[in-house]
């Protein structure tokens, strides 16, 4: 692959330039991994502080749903517009503006003096997230044009956002503990203050398409399509009836998307890169994985607080063998990349978590700490080497000239698949728990009702009642989540099967390096 050309204040790259030759690859990763790291630990800060935010904005609950929601829901749609902008008008420049506004965002959420104020500063973050989370991965394809080298590089990645993710409510309880729920925003701004003259320095250029137009029309279109997708979900996903109806709004603006973009000469999405197996395997691998995962994670942390009894800060730490061993997975990914291949590599990493998730099928509401210990382990394990595979094959299936688009792909896939699996898993719970959960005695049909809501609003009730009414009734909502959970790990169960059968069919054992210059 020919060393990518561009411009650094003005002047073209040239072979002399030791950033065209790749000698400052190793510290570009690492600033691209603090980025992550800041953007990672965003995304599940707040969840610790909502008690705290609760207390001094007084938010409705609809208000509430917003504040935690409305990171993502902005994010989705977005990282496929800034990906290809990133692709034609520079790469660093968008890293460098979305550390702009995230920096402003995370000050104006940390005053926020109401809950719509945080709402709105909240969905600034997701667009700074969402200019600056494609050309992470983008960037990487471009510095690391050896494939053996790009794949340990992105092992590292995905390590940290693993990692991100795990130590994003520590940070926040301490924060919160010693402060005030708005330093979990403000601790951003000094970070930013550091990457920001850090990645003016030592970023690379990636060369600008500018000739080409971008399409504005269809950004809207991929905007709105994947957002009134991503709201349906969740509406539906709630029992709201408007749900329906914006999942259909939303799948017909993403028809009108794709029809569009085979009718341009440039389009915004090359449709073009789904005709590459791999590139589709890798997507749909991403997609499926973390629809199980971030699912399963949801279902699993009421596990362990409301069925077993574990406290908030028990059930963290019981779930840290997950987390540990997602960056392991990630580290250790890249070796075996490079010793079994990339079939092996994805369909065994699919392989391992469905096998974690067959000792809980037979499990009630005893504790099982040693085993359930160890599925963890698997789980996290399994999950992060198949992410890793899955992103080694996107990115060496695409020309660098094309890296941001699949970068966004990627990222949206992420975005998408966590949506999905929230919502999808979720709702089987919810459908199998409330008509499990019988008549308890003792209790009237009204707490009843409010007990078949949720198994948090089954605790609520027993709580009301107490003594033994309460007791029966919180062991026997305890019971129905439990076969609300089987009914949901059997769905993830077949879902990883059948992605890892697929891998295993479809893709070939050692992916040919197809990269391109252009």
């Amino acid at each position: 692959m020919t060393t990518t050309m561009g411009f650094v204040a003005g002047a073209t790259l040239d072979g002399n330039d030791p950033r065209a030759r790749g000698a400052g690859r190793w510290p570009v990763l690492i600033l691209l991994c603090f980025s992550l790291l800041l953007i990672a630990v965003d995304a599940t800060v707040l969840h610790i502080a909502v008690p705290a935010l609760t207390a001094a904005l007084e938010p409705s609950s609809v208000e509430l749903l917003w504040i935690i929601d409305v990171y993502s829901l902005v994010v989705a749609p977005l990282l496929l517009t800034f990906g290809t902008l990133g692709d034609r008008y520079g790469r660093k420049r968008l890293v460098l503006a979305g550390y702009l506004v995230f920096g402003a965002a995370s000050a104006a959420a940390a005053f926020a003096p109401t809950p719509l104020t945080l709402i709105t500063a909240r969905a600034f973050l997701g667009v700074g997230g969402a200019m600056i989370m494609p050309a992470t991965l983008s960037i990487i394809r471009q510095v690391f044009t050896d494939r053996r080298e790009r794949a340990i590089a992105l092992g590292v990645w995905s390590a940290v956002a693993a990692a991100g993710a795990a130590v994003g409510p520590l940070i926040g309880g301490l924060l919160v503990e010693h402060f005030w729920w708005g330093a979990v925003f403000l601790i951003n701004v000094p970070i930013l203050l550091v990457l920001l003259p850090a990645a003016a320095r030592i970023l690379p250029e990636s060369r600008r398409r500018a000739s080409q137009p971008w399409d504005a029309p269809s950004a809207l279109l991929s905007v709105l399509g994947i957002l009134s997708l991503a709201f349906g979900l969740k509406e539906a996903g709630s029992g709201h009836p408007g749900g329906a109806v914006a999942f259909l709004c939303g799948a017909g603006l993403l028809t009108w998307f794709v029809r569009r973009q085979r009718r341009l000469p440039f389009p915004l999405l090359d449709l073009g890169l789904f005709r590459r197996r791999a590139f589709s395997v890798g997507v749909a691998a991403v997609l499926l994985t973390v629809f199980a995962l971030v699912g399963l994670e949801l279902m699993l942390a009421q596990y362990l607080q409301l069925v077993l009894g574990d406290s908030p800060l028990a059930a963290a730490v019981r779930m840290l063998p997950l987390m540990i061993a997602a960056v392991a997975g990630g580290l250790a990914g890249a070796q075996l990349l490079r010793r079994v291949g990339l079939r092996a590599t994805m369909s065994g990493g699919l392989a391992l978590t469905t096998l974690s998730l067959l000792p809980p099928l037979g499990w009630g509401t005893e504790p099982h700490p040693v085993v359930l210990a160890l599925c963890f382990v698997g789980i996290g394990f399994g999950i992060q080497v198949t992410l890793l595979a899955a992103s080694d094959t996107i990115m060496s299936s695409t020309p660098e000239s094309r890296a941001g688009g699949a970068a966004a792909i990627e990222e949206t896939a992420y975005e998408l698949g966590a949506g999905l699996g929230v919502a999808v898993l979720g709702t089987i719970t919810t459908i199998v728990y409330a008509p499990s959960l019988g008549p308890v005695a003792g209790v009237s049909p009204e707490l009843m009702t409010l007990a078949r809501q949720s198994l948090a609003a089954a605790a609520h009730a027993a709580q009301e009642i107490g003594g033994a009414g309460g007791s029966a009734l919180l062991a026997a909502a305890r019971v129905a989540f439990v076969s609300g959970l089987h009914t949901t790990l059997v769905v993830s169960v077949f879902l990883l099967g059948a992605t890892a059968t697929a891998v295993a069919l479809l893709v070939p054992r050692r992916s040919a390096d197809q990269d391109s210059s252009d």
